[in-house]
């Protein structure tokens, strides 16, 4: 069953060509990823399949009588309402019974009339999915005003509000957005099972590849689909790519034998076929098109690296009576590429502050190496002038970049390979698409020649073939590379070890890539299972021998003997918190219950983390 059909749309700005004669169609229950380079029309696009715009040509059809929800980068919500109040759809009548409950409780409803509909309409499943919702998403502050959220925590309220309303058809815009690993991870399990048919655009590549089972590029000003997910999409591309170099190529030879045959004949006479004419003029037109494979190259010659990098020593930090670092110990060697990951909130950008010394310690002290040239990527982004050129924002740091090998390259060649053709090196600034200025804000950074790169979530809004393009360059950089993301397959592909925040202060050093991280965080459970039943069949460890031979003190042995019982007691109370979500039940203080379930993953999370740390010398 179609649910939309997009048919021959054009759309223009001005001169500028975005797209043309694209045509697509979406079927229920498809799962369909949008991607294409920064600056090619994505946006565009979406706006156009919301109706906040309309195609100079063609046309857009929904099926009619299904819910189409969409998620967009800005979302309005009344700044006096409650999170629970603006996460639900007052066009919903489900929604709209659980409203009226919610008055009723707050004396401003007919508490019998609210308790009927609500009956009638079986609503309380649909209030505690709600509530299960947006406790996922790090919300479960229900009663706080609007007007308090950070613009992060809105984000994660519009995305609640789409699912929960449990659309036919919803548009995400970068759902993975101001989200943590964790929540990202919940979200991809969420839309992968959900009955809704989805349209997307994301970068997270692991999301590409586990939810999406349909791929279309806009590509050249037109649409390519692919059905499958992301890795058939990388195949097929390649394929596709190799057919059209070889019809190219077959009719570059045709080409050249018809237009002997063309000049040959005189245009006097009417002997020429007509038919022959008309083919050649087709095969033309294929003999002369230009297939380019831009790519981004990332070759800058970083500064010389000294033997003294940054060193922190005993670091703590923190707001108020919130400790985000203690006692944070670390020497930084040449060439480590570590990434950052933790919840939000928990310090990742306070470390990076101390880091460039916009901070100060509480207590402690970070050093720096005398050689030592930060370049520092914000996850806010550069605020560019209204009346800045391109090429101006990059000659006022310098006329000429040098590379390696002594090799030098000026702004605007540099702008070149940072795919800026050469006619919109005099566009402002302010007319480039959000990725681009992003792209623009990262060669200002990357061109000033550090030698100790810190990234602050640089993968947002960036395409993924400029993110394929950054992790070739950090491959080949002569420095230090520090990252904070939530794009797992970046961290895999970057990451050499990890920095693991776990909360009140704690930083933990995980070798290895996120993949192996996952993976070791899994399999505690299962070790802990083994260490509690191990532990009831053996004598307890005397404090003196097992400590000559495990390094753990002998409380610390009790500890690690004991956690494997915690955890799995732990994770038992989730299991049976979320199993009575599942069966419906109604809870006599929901925002209690909800506070629980989120505790237990922190909990989960912190006591694992306590458990590797000891399993390291058992």
């Amino acid at each position: 069953m179609n649910y939309l059909s997009v048919e021959n749309i054009s759309k223009r700005f001005g001169e500028k060509l975005l797209f043309s004669d694209v045509t697509f169609g979406i079927d229920k229950g498809d799962k369909v990823a949008l991607v294409a380079r920064n600056g090619a029309g994505k946006s565009t696009l979406l706006s156009l399949l919301s109706h906040h715009d309309t195609p100079d040509e063609g046309k857009i059809v929904y099926r009619k009588s299904i819910e189409v929800a969409f998620l967009e980068q800005e979302d309005k919500f009344d700044p006096k309402k409650t999170i629970l109040q603006a996460a639900l759809d007052a066009n919903n009548k489900y929604h709209q019974a659980i409203l009226n409950y919610q008055k009723a409780m707050d004396g401003n409803y007919d508490m019998d009339q609210a308790l009927e509909r609500m009956n009638e309409l079986n609503a309380w499943d649909g209030d505690v999915k709600i509530k299960e919702i947006l406790t996922q998403l790090k919300l479960d502050n229900f009663d706080k005003i609007i007007g308090e959220l950070s613009g992060g925590q809105k984000k994660r309220l519009a995305l609640a509000k789409i699912l929960a309303s449990e659309p036919d058809f919803m548009i995400l815009d970068e759902p993975t957005n101001h989200l943590d690993l964790e929540m990202i991870e919940w979200l991809e399990s969420k839309l992968r099972t959900s009955n809704s048919t989805i349209l997307m655009v994301t970068h997270d590549r692991y999301f590409l590849e586990l939810v999406c089972d349909t791929i279309i590029e806009l590509d050249r000003q037109t649409t390519f689909k692919y059905l499958g997910n992301f890795s058939t999409f990388l195949q097929k591309k390649e394929e596709r790519a190799q057919i059209e170099q070889a019809t190219i190529a077959k009719a570059k030879n045709l080409y050249r034998t018809e237009l002997e045959w063309m000049r040959r004949m005189p245009k006097a006479r009417g002997t020429k076929a007509k038919s022959r004419q008309n083919a050649f003029y087709e095969t033309e037109k294929v003999a002369l098109k230009k297939v380019k494979e831009e790519t981004l190259e990332l070759r800058i010659k970083p500064e010389r690296l000294g033997s003294k990098i940054m060193e922190f020593h005993k670091v703590s930090f923190g707001f108020d009576d919130k400790l985000l670092l203690k006692n944070f110990t670390y020497i930084f060697k040449k060439n480590e590429r570590v990434g950052i990951i933790g919840s939000n909130g928990v310090g990742k950008t306070s470390l990076l502050k101390l880091m460039l010394q916009n901070y100060a310690p509480s207590s402690g002290k970070v050093v720096h190496g005398e050689t030592l040239k930060i370049g520092y990527y914000s996850q806010d982004g550069l605020q560019f002038k209204d009346d800045k050129r391109v090429i101006e924002v990059i000659k006022d740091i310098a006329e000429f970049i040098p590379l390696e090998k002594g090799k030098t390259l000026s702004a605007a060649q540099m702008l070149e390979r940072f795919l800026f053709p050469r006619d919109m090196h005099w566009q402002y600034v302010n007319t480039l698409s959000g990725g681009e200025k992003k792209r623009l804000y990262l060669l200002t950074v990357l061109m000033s020649n550090p030698n100790f790169l810190i990234l602050d979530e640089p993968t947002n809004d960036l395409d993924i073939y400029a993110m394929a393009a950054l992790e070739d360059y950090i491959h080949h950089f002569q420095g230090c590379v520090m990252v904070v993301s939530h794009d797992r397959f970046f961290l895999d592909k970057i990451a050499e070890h990890l920095f693991v925040f776990t909360g009140e202060g704690n930083v933990k050093d995980h070798p290895g890539a996120y993949s192996s991280y996952l993976e070791k965080k899994k399999d505690i459970f299962k070790e802990a299972n083994k260490t509690t039943q191990k532990a009831s069949t053996t004598k307890p460890p005397q404090p003196s021998a097992k400590k000559e031979k495990t390094k753990l003190s002998y409380n610390e042995q009790r500890e690690y003997d004991s956690l494997g019982k915690e955890i799995e007691e732990l994770e038992a109370e989730q299991k049976d918190m979320n199993d009575r979500i599942a069966q419906g039940e109604i809870f006599d203080d929901p925002e209690a219950f909800y506070k629980r379930l989120s505790e237990l993953g922190d909990l989960i999370d912190e006591k694992s983390m306590r458990w590797l740390e000891l399993s390291e010398y058992v």
